[in-house]
């Protein structure tokens, strides 16, 4: 994760163990393979002023389980969809 999005190690830490916790919760039901999570934005300190809120872990966990739960229902959909025939 870059500092221009997250100036603080302690927010960059913070991000990195919501993500790695997410994905524990996830790979199970996620396609094999490696899987990339960015962030888009930096993180708003006039929002998040601790750099280690309770508020900012709870915004960030509830993001990535969004954007984890969209991965998985794409997988699904994707390996529910009959094979195309080729010619």
């Amino acid at each position: 994760m870059p500092k221009r999005h997250a100036r603080r190690a302690v927010t960059r830490t913070l991000v990195k163990n919501q993500l790695r916790d997410a994905m524990r919760r996830h790979l199970p039901h996620l396609a094999a393979g490696d899987w990339v999570l960015r962030l888009r934005a930096p993180i708003d300190r006039s929002r998040f002023p601790s750099a280690r809120s309770d508020a900012l872990a709870i915004e960030l966990r509830g993001e990535i389980d969004r954007l984890l739960a969209d991965a998985v229902r794409r997988t699904a959909r994707r390996l529910a969809e009959p094979a195309s025939s080729s010619s």
